[in-house]
């Protein structure tokens, strides 16, 4: 017994006659009889009788009946979802993303996807770097910040995307401040003041950690806080130097004012994608993936912003 040998019984108990069937089916004759002795051979019993131009089901061939047609609307349900998730019709798509590109990249690229694929079901989680990567397994794609997890699964596809770079913000009446805009700030500058830093776990706070070690500054830290808007908010009140993406400091500001790093180096970074199981990613994620990597932000950033050598497409 074959699926396609229950779906041919269906239309024929459904039509009452092998021809009328075999019109319905699309198949000749002789190809629908096939298929019904065949099957008729497996169940070992007469599973219908000609009667004049049409068929009668027997007793076994009426309970068959009533199964094949529930495997009929099965299959067809089932041609149908396939059909809408080719599409884009139907389906799931579930994101993390770090804070960066949560708040300032990603919202604008869903909102047009969204539009293209208005019956997919988009999920975006937001969190720090660390946090999105405990959960990778939960996600279609992920976008993080900062240095890639030294222990990604084999199977985690890595694709570098946009560039990015931190910036010191201080108060408008922060003697840091009145470092000329074009200057490039020394980060030993740093060490008499205070800073508020991301929560651990970010990446922001990680490459910063990291910048001032090998400046050989060891930072006070006055106060941690979750997220962009709360370091933004602890400058506002004066309670420190903090550092944020530059892409969060993309609209003018009353108070606040950045400060790019030149010594020792720039703290520039690229944020990456990871593909969990990119192996078998679903059609949804490949097609937002396409989405991030054609977008004009993507291509005009990395026009300007040559990236680093490519890790491999799965780590």
């Amino acid at each position: 017994m074959t699926p396609d040998q229950l779906l041919t019984f269906a239309a024929v108990a459904e039509h009452g006659s092998i021809s009328r069937a075999a019109l319905a089916l699309h198949l000749s004759q002789p190809a629908v009889s096939g298929q019904l002795r065949l099957l008729q051979e497996s169940f070992g019993e007469p599973l219908y009788r000609r009667a004049g131009r049409g068929i009668v089901l027997t007793e076994a061939g009426q309970q068959l009946a009533v199964l094949s047609r529930q495997f009929h609307h099965i299959w067809d349900r089932s041609r149908r979802l396939r059909l809408a998730l080719a599409n884009l019709e139907h389906g799931r798509l579930a994101l993390g993303a770090s804070t960066t590109p949560a708040s300032y990249v990603l919202p604008h690229l869903l909102a047009s996807f969204r539009r293209e694929h208005p019956g997919l079901n988009i999920e975006l989680v937001s969190g720090n770097t660390s946090d999105i990567c405990r959960q990778l397994d939960q996600f279609d794609l992920a976008f993080i910040e900062g240095p890639l997890p030294t222990d990604l699964a084999p199977d985690v596809g890595v694709q570098p995307w946009h560039h990015d770079e931190l910036v010191v913000i201080v108060p408008r009446n922060h003697p840091l401040a009145r470092h000329q805009p074009q200057g490039k700030l020394d980060l030993q500058r740093l060490a008499e003041w205070p800073l508020v830093l991301r929560e651990p776990g970010s990446g922001v706070r990680q490459q910063v950690l990291q910048a001032l070690q090998e400046a050989g500054v060891r930072p006070s830290i006055a106060l941690e806080l979750a997220g962009v808007e709360g370091v933004k908010e602890g400058v506002r009140a004066g309670l420190g130097v903090g550092f944020v993406s530059a892409m969060s400091m993309q609209r003018p500001d009353a108070d606040l004012v950045s400060l790019y790093v030149g010594q020792p180096r720039p703290l520039d970074r690229h944020l990456n994608i990871l593909i969990p199981h990119v192996e078998v990613a679903s059609r949804a994620a490949r097609r937002f993936l396409a989405t991030c990597l054609d977008s004009t932000a993507y291509n005009a950033s990395f026009a300007a912003h040559p990236a680093p050598a490519a890790p491999s497409s799965v780590r």
